[in-house]
């Protein structure tokens, strides 16, 4: 059972995986949430500076040495990359970055979807903001409408970065199994970047399998929010009965219960929770630390 003890737990209690040669602690830290308190790309207040920067400062206390984000991960006043510079550079030789390209926003929010010419550009935007000369990880994100569409020039563009020694590693994210079927025989894949959690498809959990067949890590987004999504836990139905009950077997909270679950699903699956709160950051990494029944799994799967 967890107690109020749980901020104490680092995240090497999740165990480790390799994305490529790179070996990260299976719970890592997602930087959406930095940049405003209410729900991401909102039109709301943005965050404060200095609580953003304490986060990303503890999460690195915590043993966090894997963070997603993203130039589009910003809000009127706050940019997510530029307070990981500002936190963090230099930046420890075990921190592995992770971003996303192929979306896009403009100053006032609107969204825009990169050609494969302009993938260049939003890789070099990645690299100014966090004041890197290669990103470890980038994931190509696929418009939910263009999941049935070839991603060849997409990923031929972010493959020949990686030749040139902009990339380290190639992901990619919000994308079936015949899209990451045609980028691995371009380039090699190290991860996939999916919504996922307790309630998702029969198809989502074949491409969670797929992934771990195959070695390449699978890293649920919203895996907390579920329908909330961008809105966050807030957004999303009432807490499920099941969830509920587990959380109360452990002394949990339903988002440990959540993070906990996600993990159990595979070596090959991290978790990348994100928030702007410290007390939530130690319980989302303390949550690599509970270690669910077979019966409670089961329950969370019904």
């Amino acid at each position: 059972m967890m107690t109020s003890s749980s901020e104490t737990i680092d995240a090497s209690a999740a165990g480790t995986w390799t994305l490529g040669d790179l070996t990260v602690n299976r719970i890592g830290f997602g930087a959406m949430r930095l940049t405003q308190p209410g729900p991401a790309f909102s039109t709301g207040p943005s965050g404060d500076r200095g609580r953003s920067m304490t986060v990303l400062r503890r999460a690195i206390e915590l043993g966090v040495n894997h963070i997603d984000t993203a130039a589009f991960y910003f809000s009127p006043l706050r940019s997510a990359n530029e307070l990981i510079n500002s936190a963090l550079a230099p930046y420890a030789d075990d921190l592995v970055i992770t971003t996303k390209v192929g979306p896009g926003r403009d100053p006032s929010g609107v969204w825009t979807w990169a050609t494969p010419e302009q993938v260049r550009g939003q890789v070099e935007e990645n690299l100014r903001q966090l004041g890197r000369d290669h990103l470890d990880v980038v994931n190509l994100r696929i418009a939910r409408s263009h999941r049935a569409e070839s991603v060849a020039d997409h990923v031929g563009a972010l493959a020949e970065l990686r030749e040139a020694g902009l990339i380290r590693h190639l992901g990619i994210s919000n994308t079936t199994a015949d899209q990451l079927a045609e980028a691995r025989s371009i380039a090699p894949v190290v991860c996939v970047q999916n919504r996922y959690g307790i309630g998702s498809t029969p198809e989502d959990q074949a491409l969670l399998r797929s992934c771990g067949e195959q070695g390449i890590a699978f890293v649920p987004f919203y895996a907390i929010a579920g329908a909330g999504g961008e809105a966050g836990t807030g957004g999303g139905e009432g807490e499920s009965d099941e969830v509920l009950a587990v959380a109360r077997n452990h002394g949990v909270t339903p988002a440990q219960v959540r993070l906990a679950w996600t993990l159990h699903q595979g070596p090959h699956v991290l978790a990348i929770p994100g928030t702007g709160n410290p007390d939530h950051l130690a319980e989302n990494i303390a949550a690599g630390a509970v270690r669910l029944t077979p019966d409670e799994l089961a329950l969370l799967d019904s």
